[in-house]
C-alpha cells in the first residue's frame, strides 16, 4: 500500500516537472506492475489539462496521451488477466 502511495507521488510529480517522456515510461511501469492503477488515466488528464495542445495530425484532439493512456490501460489489464488465469 505504501508502495503505492509512494508511486502515485512519482507519477504526480513526473507530470508536474519531468519531460512527458519520463511520464509515459512511468505510466507504463506502474500499470504494468500494480493491479487497477487507475490513477495513472487520472494524471495523464491532469497532464492534458495543464499542457495539452491540440494535435492538428489527429483531428484537432485536445487530451491525446488521456486517450493514449485509456487504451494502455485497458490493454494491459487484458493482458494482466489472460495471464493470471493461463498460470492457473
Amino acid at each position: 500500500m505504501v508502495l503505492r502511495i509512494l508511486a502515485s507521488i512519482l507519477l504526480l510529480l513526473s507530470v508536474l516537472f519531468a519531460p512527458f517522456w519520463v511520464t509515459i515510461i512511468l505510466v507504463l511501469t506502474e500499470m504494468a506492475y500494480f493491479s487497477f492503477f487507475g490513477e495513472a488515466v487520472l494524471l495523464l488528464f491532469l497532464s492534458d489539462l495543464l499542457y495539452g495542445i491540440k494535435e492538428p495530425k489527429l483531428f484537432n484532439l485536445l487530451g491525446v496521451s488521456f486517450i493514449i493512456g485509456i487504451g494502455f490501460f485497458i490493454i494491459l489489464e487484458i493482458l494482466k488477466n489472460q495471464l493470471r488465469v493461463r498460470s492457473k
